[in-house]
């Protein structure tokens, strides 16, 4: 095994990490919470009553 058996090994590794943290984020599992994550800069628990 060479030098470039191991960087084609790594590459292949590499792209399957990418892939799969790809599908989950985009699985329908994390949708909802990242929808939360996303409008919860909006949320506002204390609104200024004095302004």
């Amino acid at each position: 095994m060479d030098i470039n058996d191991l960087r084609s090994i790594y590459t292949v590794l590499a792209f399957a990490v990418f892939v799969g943290i790809v599908w989950w984020a985009y699985s329908a599992k994390r949708k909802r919470a990242f929808d939360e994550a996303a409008k919860s800069i909006l949320d506002d628990d204390a609104p200024d009553a004095g302004k």
